[in-house]
């Protein structure tokens, strides 16, 4: 048995999102029956480049 200095890897640190940061995104959103009209409004939804993780894809 010998002692000796155990070397452990190190993971990168997750880089974030470059679309969203934090996994959502606000979008607007239509309403109305006929005409749909563009609210003024704001909706939450999941970001689409990182499926709501945050972090960007390697």
């Amino acid at each position: 048995m010998t002692s000796g200095k155990r070397s452990t890897r190190r993971t990168a640190k997750p880089k974030p999102c470059p679309d969203c940061r934090t996994g959502q995104v606000s979008e607007s959103f239509k309403v109305g029956t006929r005409s749909k009209r563009e609210s003024t409004d704001r909706q939450e939804a999941l970001c689409l480049t990182c499926f709501g993780t945050g972090q960007a894809a390697e």
